[in-house]
């Protein structure tokens, strides 16, 4: 079993966002989460040199396209590292090998009759990269970028997409699931319903692309570039091998709803064209909203996700991302949330769990965890089962509710045994020892089943409960923790914040 996982990839028109982080982190819950099931994983991500507006802001410094894509490329390259993404490929769309599969692709469809030349003259939104109808615009203007769209007319090659509509209709009728959630492929659906237009996939005045194999005096329109990224990726990541045969089309894209209609009609018309499959799954997932406004560079109210690291720790700006908004949805987000989130549910609800048992197994038998049957009242094998089906359907926020269930629970159980009572009474000595193991156990579990989630932490608890570090999924059962001695008790896993930090 194979599991291929991408994120958009990103203009490099300026840094990352605290949006482009929530993909990323996103992205790679879901694929740690199946290395731990002991799924062989592909996690993808990249940059998108090529769009026409990259090519208005090298011009606008003074530079050529690739010296200012080679300039900032390394942020975002950072941003995979800093939010603790465990990338296996980071593509660039000005690589060697995607320019050469992209020229292969394209010449496929050209092959295959899809391909003919016109003149395309429409509103262009360049924030969008995309031509827009009048009944796309909201009071004249982009609804996303609150921008005027400019009149484009030249000579381009267009895509035959009309001819694929009815193979896209019945894709959706076959797969119900290949676009999620449900309601998002209702919108695909849809659009379509109201009769495809051919799309051009070339420019003529853009000189910074990838020319056409046919006619290299013009250049591939981005799109017809970018979204090939996932299937060129597999033929050149890992030199002399062709990973396409294993991961493809085994691939879960994840996007913002905001490229559903590339992703969702154009993508797999072209694969279609090209002779490929399309891809297993694709979800689409909404907006972090600051003052109910999508975070946007061309908006101006972007927040830094290194500048919450740098305060909050990976694992906290991690947690908060899967925690704040349900995934899938429009979310309003702020920083005082992961401020509180920070505070209340990782320092109290997990770091005072952590640090009251093991200090209570140092203080009341000399750091010894002593192995003991009993039956708790919770089901480590059931959260297993929740978390695992939950991840498998992308609902990464229901997944984490699972585990804090769990984990409040933990914390009720410590109140209602009250093991500082009982170990007034060496008459309970045994009971006491159950309610240790119980709690120590509890923890290994929830560490295994939140260890996607804050992968730094995760190995924390286990190693202060004197346990094995091994995030193998088979580890959330009841009975995972055994025998240890050196418990002391733990530092705090996330200490207070200055109430006057800075975030952003």
């Amino acid at each position: 079993m194979e599991y291929y996982l991408t994120t958009p990839i990103y203009y490099v028109n300026s840094t990352p966002h605290i949006g482009h982080a929530y993909t990323t982190i996103i992205g790679d819950i879901l694929v740690r989460h199946q290395r731990q099931r002991g799924v062989e994983t592909f996690f993808l991500t990249g940059v998108d040199e090529h769009a026409d507006k990259v090519a208005r802001v090298a011009a606008e410094q003074g530079l050529t396209p690739r010296e200012f894509t080679d300039g900032i490329v390394g942020h975002w390259r950072d941003l995979a590292r800093r939010v603790n993404a465990s990338v296996d490929f980071f593509i660039r769309t000005s690589d060697d090998g995607h320019a050469a599969f992209v020229r292969d692709f394209l010449q496929r469809i050209y092959d295959n009759g899809d391909v003919y030349e016109g003149v395309y003259a429409g509103l262009y939104c360049y924030g969008c990269e995309e031509f827009k109808s009048e009944a796309d615009l909201v009071d004249g203007k982009c609804p996303i970028h609150d921008v005027e769209p400019e009149w484009l007319e030249e000579q381009n090659y267009f895509f035959r997409l009309s001819k694929y509509q009815d193979d896209l209709l019945r894709l959706y009728d076959e797969r119900p699931d290949f676009i999620r959630p449900p309601f998002r492929a209702n919108e695909a659906r849809s659009f379509v319903e109201r009769g495809l237009r051919d799309f051009s996939i070339s420019r003529a005045t853009q000189k910074w692309g990838i020319p056409l194999p046919w006619d290299e005096s013009q250049v591939a329109y981005v799109w017809a570039d970018a979204l090939v990224n996932y299937l060129s990726a597999l033929t050149y990541a890992r030199p002399g091998e062709d990973l396409r045969p294993k991961f493809w089309p085994a691939v879960r894209h994840l996007l913002a709803k905001d490229i559903l209609r590339f992703h969702a009609v154009y993508w797999p018309a072209l694969l279609l064209s090209a002779g490929y499959e399309v891809p297993r799954y694709e979800f689409i997932h909404g907006y972090l909203l600051l003052d109910d406004r999508k975070i946007s560079k061309s908006l101006g109210n972007v927040v830094d996700p290194l500048d919450l690291i740098d305060v909050y720790g990976v694992d906290a700006v991690r947690f908060w991302a899967a925690r704040a908004v349900s995934f899938g949805q429009d979310g309003t987000v702020s920083i005082e949330g992961l401020r509180e989130r920070y505070e209340r549910e990782l320092g109290n609800d997990l770091g005072n769990l952590v640090s009251r048992t093991t200090a209570m197994i140092a203080r009341y038998r000399g750091g010894e965890l002593r192995t003991v049957a009993g039956s708790p009242p919770w089901s480590a094998a059931d959260l297993a089962g929740d978390v695992a089906e939950r991840l498998d359907n992308f609902d990464v926020t229901g997944a984490l509710d699972s585990i804090w269930t769990f984990v409040r629970g933990l914390n009720r159980y410590v109140e209602a045994t009250a093991p500082w009572q009982l170990a007034k009474d060496e008459a309970k000595a045994d009971e006491l020892d159950g309610v240790l193991y119980d709690l120590a156990d509890g923890l290994t579990a929830a560490a295994v089943a939140v260890a996607a989630y804050i992968p730094e932490t995760a190995p924390r608890i286990l190693r202060a409960l004197g346990q094995s570090e091994d995030p193998a999924w088979g580890r959330v059962r009841p009975g995972t923790a055994e025998q240890a001695r050196g418990i002391v008790p733990a530092p705090p896993l996330f200490p207070r914040i200055e109430a006057d930090a800075p975030v952003a």
